[in-house]
Parts: C-alpha cells; sequence; structure tokens
C-alpha cells in the first residue's frame, strides 16, 4: 500500500451539507472498522503468537521490566541502579498508569491504556482531516501502518508518546499554547516530542508554543521531584549506550562480521549491543553526526522563508528521522514514532512528506521482519540477518535525505 492508494476526504464536499454528513459517518465507520479488525489481530497475535513471530520476550518487557519499575515507583523510589533505566522522569507516569486501574492485572491494564491512546491517535487524525483543506489520508496511515509492527506496539509505551506528540503537533496552528504544553510534558516522557516545536511558527505563536512547552515540563518536573526520589538519575545510565546491532553504524559491524571482524553481540542496557575492536570509535562517530543534524536543524529554521500550515508537520518527521538514524540505538519501536509524525503530516494536503511516508510503510515492515520474525539471524549476524538490516536502514536513509531535502526546497532556504 502506498500513500497515494490511502483514501481521502472529498475535496468537493461541502462542511456542513448533507452528503458531508453522511460521508463523515461512512468515513467513521469505514475507519472503526478497519481499527477495531487489525487491533484484535494484534492482540491474537499477542495472545497466540505464530511460533515464527516469537522470540519470548516480546511482552516479557511489560511483564517483568516495566511491572519491576512499577513496584519501585510505586514506592516512591526511581530506579536508580538499574541500568534499563533511561528515561526522563515523566515516564514514570507511564509506568504507574496500568496499576490505578481497578479489576485489571497490570499487563491487562497496560494493553488498554495503549490501545486508548492508539484510538486517541486515530480520532484526532480523522478529526484533523475531516476539515476544509485537509486530507483523512492520515489517519488512515496510523490505523493501516501501524499493524504492519505486528504486536510490537501493544507492548511498549512508545504508542502513548507518540499520542502526546500528535496531539502537540494538530494543535500548534490554532492553539499553540496547548500544542506546546503537550509536547513539553511529552519530552519528559521520551525527550523526541520536543522535536514537533522546531517547525512552530514565528512570531507570537511560535514564542507562547516553546514557553508553555518550558512551563509544562518544568511543573512536571518539580511535581515528580517532590513526590519522587532520584529523578533525574537516568542521565547517568545515558552515556553507557554502545552501538545497538540494529542501528545504522550496528549493520557496519554486522556486516564487517560477515568479512571477518572479531566483534560479538551482547545483552547491555536492555538491547542487544555489539562489542570489539572499533566500537567505541563508532559509538562517538554517531554522537558527532547527531550533533551535525542538530547544528543543520538548526540552520534549516534559521534560513527558511516560507511556511505553510504543513511546514511544523513536515519538520517534525525530518528532525526525528534525522534523530533516528544517526542514533547508537535504533529499536524497531521508534518506527512507531515515524509513522505517527508521517499520518499527522498526511493530515494536510501541503505537506512535501509523501514520499517519505510511502518509504516508512515497507521500513516498517521490515523492521517487524527483523524483530521479531528474523531476529536471532539479525543478533547472530548471518547473511539473512545482515540483509534485512540494511534493507530496512538504507529504507530509513532514503527517507531521511529525502525528508530533509523536501523540506529545505518548500521553505526556501538559501
Amino acid at each position: 500500500m502506498t500513500t497515494d492508494q490511502i483514501p481521502a476526504a472529498d475535496a468537493n464536499t461541502v462542511p456542513g451539507s448533507p452528503t458531508s454528513a453522511a460521508a463523515a459517518r461512512r468515513f467513521a465507520r469505514a475507519l472503526g472498522a478497519v481499527w477495531l479488525t487489525t487491533r484484535l489481530v494484534m492482540l491474537a497475535l499477542l495472545a497466540q503468537p505464530l511460533a515464527a513471530f516469537d522470540v519470548g520476550t516480546i511482552s516479557g518487557e511489560v511483564h517483568h521490566i516495566y511491572y519491576g519499575w512499577y513496584g519501585q515507583l510505586a514506592r516512591g523510589d526511581f530506579p536508580l541502579d538499574d541500568a534499563m533505566w533511561q528515561y526522563p522522569p515523566g515516564a514514570a507516569l507511564v509506568i504507574l498508569g496500568p496499576g490505578a486501574l481497578p479489576g485489571l492485572t497490570y499487563f491487562q491494564g497496560f494493553l488498554v491504556l495503549t490501545l486508548a491512546a492508539d484510538a486517541l491517535v486515530a480520532c484526532a487524525l480523522a478529526r484533523a482531516g475531516r476539515r476544509p483543506g485537509r486530507s483523512t489520508a492520515g489517519a488512515w496511515m496510523w490505523v493501516c501502518a501501524l499493524p504492519l509492527l505486528l504486536h510490537l506496539p501493544l507492548v511498549r509505551y512508545d504508542v502513548q508518546v507518540t499520542a502526546l506528540a500528535a496531539l502537540a503537533l494538530l494543535a500548534l496552528h490554532g492553539r499553540p499554547r496547548v500544542g506546546g504544553a503537550l509536547a513539553g510534558l511529552g519530552a519528559m516522557v521520551k525527550v523526541w516530542p520536543l522535536l514537533t516545536l522546531l517547525g512552530a511558527p514565528r512570531g507570537r505563536a511560535g514564542k507562547d508554543a516553546w514557553l508553555s512547552a518550558a512551563a509544562s515540563a518544568a511543573a512536571l518536573l518539580a511535581v515528580l521531584a517532590f513526590g519522587f526520589s532520584h529523578t533525574l538519575g537516568f542521565l547517568r545510565q545515558q552515556g553507557s549506550r554502545g552501538v545497538q546491532i540494529e542501528s545504522l553504524a550496528g549493520t557496519a559491524l554486522s556486516l564487517g562480521r560477515l568479512a571477518g571482524w572479531p566483534g560479538t553481540a551482547e545483552y547491555r542496557y536492555g538491547a542487544m549491543e555489539l562489542t570489539g575492536p572499533y566500537v567505541p570509535a563508532l559509538a562517538q562517530a554517531s554522537l558527532l553526526l547527531t550533533a551535525a543534524a542538530f547544528c543543520w536543524l538548526l540552520v534549516w529554521r534559521v534560513r527558511a522563508r516560507r511556511w505553510t500550515p504543513a511546514t511544523p508537520f513536515d519538520a517534525a518527521l525530518a528532525a526525528v528521522l534525522l534523530f533516528t538514524v544517526t542514533s547508537r540505538v535504533i529499536s524497531p519501536q521508534y518506527l512507531v514514532w515515524l509513522l505517527g509524525l508521517a499520518a499527522v503530516c498526511l493530515t494536510s494536503r501541503a505537506t512535501t512528506q509523501r514520499p517519505v511516508a510511502a518509504l516508512l510503510l515497507p521500513a516498517a515492515a521490515v523492521s517487524a521482519l527483523a524483530y521479531p520474525v528474523l531476529y536471532d539471524d539479525v543478533v547472530s549476524g548471518t547473511p539473512l540477518g545482515c540483509a534485512v538490516m540494511v534493507v530496512r536502514n538504507g529504507l530509513l536513509l532514503t527517507a531521511t535525505v529525502l525528508s530533509c531535502r523536501r523540506l529545505w526546497s518548500s521553505s526556501g532556504s538559501a
């Protein structure tokens, strides 16, 4: 499926007319039916995973890691000595949430909240797409593309984070303070939603969004610091991260293994990382590339001359793509972020990112192939595992270059 094949709203339908109302009801019923069907399939895979799709740990993160953190957080302590706790303090609210739902186990509560966030994103995209001059392609992309990652999105908290980022972007145009507040809260949960403000319009609206983001983040941090100990303890875990096997640097090293590189893959910091010669150098190179990406984004912001209603959406997708491909870690759930941002882009007919969104669809499908279907091959660095990662990361790299190029050209940067 390509973005050209995703159904869109009828541009000739007059808002408020009986035809428009009937079309809206048909659209809502169709979208709801597809959402319900695909999510039931995802739940079925989670309940009775096919042998080829299960590596035994895909839901273990919620059962063991998240639940273990829940126990510590419920006592008022952040996981200070846990090397796997690498998230900003706002993540505590997501981890604590499932335990607050009565009558459900922690795992059941986590699924309920994840599906609720998923449905909220679909509804927000659908509502935005029904406005004059907009498109429902974004809602269709989110609903149809997320299952390409199989059942993984249900057992990671990235759907909740993506919901905050998507809502922040959709609110920026008419309610910049609300959009900024949501971006600030999202940044306190997983940092990257702050990038949704990169393309905020110049002038009073942009300033309001940034000030609101700072205020909401500071307020949440103050509340968490008052209620918990070791609120900023996560910072000590970030510098020790190595090169994950699914990153671009990891793919290069895995290809090196086929040529005789003596390194190995080890489980560290909650992921499979490569160890051996040249790994520290590549990790440093990744950090330098991330810094270079940040500088490019600043240059774009300063030199951009044209702003359209889609510019904040397009800039957010380009920024997150840049930070993804230059990262030492590219976990498969990162595709949830990218699919969500691409879906927001597609709600606007002025977006430049349609080809980028199209590339993200096969990238998501190949990510699911890499994890969990062929994860043993990826970890072992077999020719098949390397080929899968080359294709997935090649698609992401191509999408990043294309996204940045189209953003630069469309904004009149000189």
